[in-house]
C-alpha cells in the first residue's frame, strides 16, 4: 500500500504537472494540457524542436515518477491524437535524431522512461492518456475481448467490462494505470485459485500480460516507422507482451471470461508470527487463507505486530455480515491521510528517523480506526470495485523487493523465512539507533502466466515477466511479491535494500525457487541508489531469464526482438541501453 501526504505543487519554475496527461478546457473549445507551456509562446524555456510534426500539440510539462524520485521542471511533451500520429512522430524522431518515450500514468519507480541526470534536450515524450484512450468490448467473439488504446486506463477498462457482464480474476490495486504501461511491466493481482477452484476461461491468475491476443505496434518495415499488427500466434508476440519501454504500443486486445462477485475481510487482530508461520502450522495463517480462498494480501506496517490482512473470496451472494460496496477505493482512510500520521511522516523527513516505530504504530491504529468508521472490514461487490483500491492520491514511497518463484506448497516457508529475515535486520539496526526503513512490508500471491490460459493460438508466456514460467521447474505455479517501502530520503535506506536484494537472491536459488525482480519497483540497488549495481544490470538480471527456458524465448531473442522492430532505438533511453544493449 502506498499513501501520499500532500497535494501536488507547481515546482519553482512553474511547470510540475497536477497529474499525467490532465487537461483544462479553452473558451475556443479545444483543450490544453494544465500546467502546460506550448511550443513558441513567450513562456518556453527549452529550444523549439525542428520541423515538429504538424497538428500533434506540444508542449512544455513537468515529469515526476510515482515516488517523485524522478522529477523535471520541464521536458517536451506531445499528445498524438491516432495511431498513426505516433508513427509520424517515430519518422520524425528518426530523421531528426530524437527519442520518443510513451507517457502513461507515471505510477512506477524504474527509469524506464527518464533517467536521472541524463540529458533530455532530444528527448520528447508521447502522453497517450489523452488521446490515445478509446476502449471497445466484444462480448459476442470466442473469447469475449477487449480492445483499448494505449493510455485507456485500467479503471475504464474494466468499467466497460463490467457494462458487458465481463470481468478480470487478476488485477493490480491501483486502477488508475494505463493498460500499456501495466503491460510493459507485466502488472499483476493478488489472487490465486482456492483450493479445488477451476481457473474460469478467459481469465489468468498471471500477468495481465498473459491475457492479450493481439498488440499493435509502431516498427521498423525496412524504410520506415510503421504500425503493425502481432497476433499472440506470432513468434514476435512473446518479447512484445512485457517489453520494458522498449516499443511503443497503440492498441492492444485482451480476452476476458465472466465477471464476479467477491467479498474482501480485513483482519487487524492476528499476529505477524502466527499469520506467518512456517507451513502446516495451526491458527490464521497465510497459507490457511491462501488454501481457503486462494486471494490475499498482508500489509505489515513498521514495528507494529498485526498486520492489515486481505482476505478476497468469491461470493456470488452478499454474506449477511458483507456490505455492499458500488464502486472501487472503499479504503479512504488509506488515501486521505490524517493529520496525526502526516506529522509523524514530516518529522521523519525533516531528519528524525527514529520516528519510525511511532509512525507505524500510528498507522496500524489509523487502519484500524479507518476500517470500523468506515464499515470496511467485510465488503462485498463486483470483482474490480473491491480489487482496486489504490488511488492516485497515496503517499509516494520508495519500493524494492520482487517475486519469488515456487510451488504452492512452500508459500508460507517462503514468507516465513522472509519475515523472519526482515525482523531480525530491522530490529538489529534499531538497536544501534538505525531506522533505514520506514514503510510497510507488502505481501501477496499470484499465478504464473500459463499458456493454457490463453484461448487463442499462442506462440508461448511473456519471454522477459517476471512470471513466466519455468520449463525445468513445472511444478513451480506461483509467484510470491515480497516488498519493502521507505520514505524517500531516509539514511541508509538504499544500502538496507541492496542488503535485502542479496539476501533475497541467495537465499530463493535452489530447487525450490527463484527470485526475479518485480520491473516496475526498485532493484538492482548499489549503496546510495537502485538500478547501479552494473553486474546485475548487465549480467545477474538477464542471466534470469536465460535459465531453464529455451534458448529461442530467452532474454537474447527478446533484445533481438526489440532491436529488429526498432535498429534506430528511438524507442530507449540510456539506461534501457544498459539494460537491453
Amino acid at each position: 500500500m502506498t499513501i501520499r501526504t500532500e497535494p501536488l505543487r507547481l515546482s519553482r519554475r512553474g511547470f510540475l504537472a497536477a497529474g499525467a496527461g490532465a487537461l483544462a478546457a479553452t473558451a475556443l473549445g479545444g483543450w490544453t494540457p494544465v500546467h502546460a507551456v506550448p511550443a513558441g509562446s513567450s513562456g518556453a524555456t527549452l529550444p523549439t524542436p525542428a520541423a515538429f510534426p504538424d497538428g500533434i500539440a506540444l508542449y512544455q510539462q513537468a515529469y515526476q515518477n510515482w515516488s517523485k524520485e524522478i522529477m523535471l521542471d520541464a521536458i517536451w511533451t506531445c499528445a498524438p491524437r491516432s495511431p498513426e500520429d505516433v508513427v509520424r512522430l517515430a519518422n520524425w524522431a528518426h530523421a531528426h535524431g530524437y527519442t520518443i518515450r510513451p507517457r502513461g500514468a507515471m505510477h512506477g519507480w524504474t527509469p524506464l522512461t527518464i533517467v536521472n541526470g541524463a540529458p533530455i534536450d532530444k528527448v520528447i515524450l508521447a502522453d497517450t492518456m489523452v488521446h490515445l484512450n478509446g476502449v471497445s468490448v466484444n462480448p459476442g467473439s470466442a473469447p469475449a475481448t477487449v480492445t483499448a488504446g494505449a493510455g485507456a486506463t485500467l479503471d475504464a477498462i474494466t468499467t466497460a467490462l463490467q457494462a458487458n457482464g465481463l470481468g478480470w480474476a487478476n488485477l493490480p490495486a491501483p486502477g488508475v494505470l494505463s493498460i500499456a504501461g501495466s503491460l510493459a511491466v507485466n502488472a499483476h493481482g493478488a489472487a490465486l485459485p482456492a483450493d479445488g477452484e477451476a481457473r474460469v476461461p478467459g481469465n489468468t491468475f498471471g500477468s495481465l500480460s498473459n491475457l492479450v491476443t493481439e498488440l499493435t505496434v509502431v516498427a521498423w518495415n525496412g524504410s520506415e516507422y510503421a504500425l503493425r499488427t502481432v497476433t499472440r500466434a506470432n513468434a514476435d508476440s512473446t518479447a512484445l507482451l512485457t517489453h520494458l519501454g522498449r516499443t511503443f504500443v497503440t492498441s492492444v486486445t485482451l480476452q476476458a471470461g465472466p465477471n464476479t462477485r467477491m467479498r474482501c475481510q480485513s483482519y487487524t487482530d492476528i499476529d505477524w508470527r502466527e499469520l506467518f508461520a512456517p507451513a502446516g502450522a495451526a491458527g490464521r495463517t497465510f497459507e490457511s487463507f491462501v488454501r481457503a480462498t486462494g486471494r490475499a494480501e498482508a500489509i505489515w506496517y513498521p514495528f507494529t505486530d498485526k498486520p492489515w490482512m486481505k482476505v478476497w473470496s468469491l461470493a456470488p451472494e452478499r454474506p449477511a455480515t458483507s456490505r455492499e460496496v458500488f464502486g472501487p477505493y472503499n479504503y479512504p482512510f488509506s488515501d486521505n491521510v490524517p493529520e496525526p500520521v502526516t506529522d509523524v511522516l514530516g518529522q521523519m523527513t525533516a531528519g528524525n528517523p527514529a520516528v519510525a516505530p511511532a509512525f507505524g504504530q500510528v498507522y496500524y491504529n489509523t487502519t484500524v480506526a479507518g476500517l470500523a468508521a468506515t464499515n470496511s472490514s467485510d465488503i462485498w461487490g463486483w470483482s474490480k470495485d473491491l480489487q482496486f483500491y489504490i488511488k492516485a492520491t497515496t503517499l509516494r514511497l520508495t519500493e524494492g523487493g520482487g517475486a519469488v518463484l515456487t510451488n504452492r506448497a512452500n508459500i508460507a516457508n517462503v514468507i516465513h523465512d522472509f519475515t523472519q529475515w526482515f525482523h531480525q535486520r530491522i530490529e538489529r539496526y534499531r538497536a544501534l539507533g538505525q531506522y533505514p526503513l520506514n514503510g510497510p512490508v507488502e505481501i501477496r500471491c499470484c499465478g504464473l502466466d500459463r499458456p493454457d490460459d490463453v484461448q487463442v493460438p499462442s506462440a508461448g508466456p511473456p519471454t522477459i515477466s517476471a512470471t513466466r514460467p519455468r520449463p525445468d521447474h513445472p511444478e513451480w505455479d506461483t509467484a510470491i511479491w515480497l516488498n519493502v517501502l521507505g520514505v524517500p530520503g531516509t539514511p541508509g535506506m538504499f544500502a538496507f535494500y541492496r542488503e535485502m536484494e542479496q539476501w533475497m537472491r541467495g537465499h530463493y536459488d535452489n530447487d525450490d525457487s527463484t527470485f526475479r525482480p518485480e520491473w516496475s519497483k526498485g532493484w538492482a540497488f548499489g549503496p546510495e541508489l537502485p538500478y547501479t549495481d552494473q553486474r546485475v544490470v548487465e549480467q545477474v538480471l538477464p542471466d534470469t531469464y536465460r535459465e531453464g527456458v529455451p534458448a529461442d524465448e530467452n532474454w537474447d531473442s527478446a533484445r533481438a526482438v526489440y532491436n529488429r522492430l526498432d535498429p534506430h532505438r528511438i524507442f530507449s533511453n540510456s539506461f534501457i541501453d544498459r539494460l537491453l544493449p
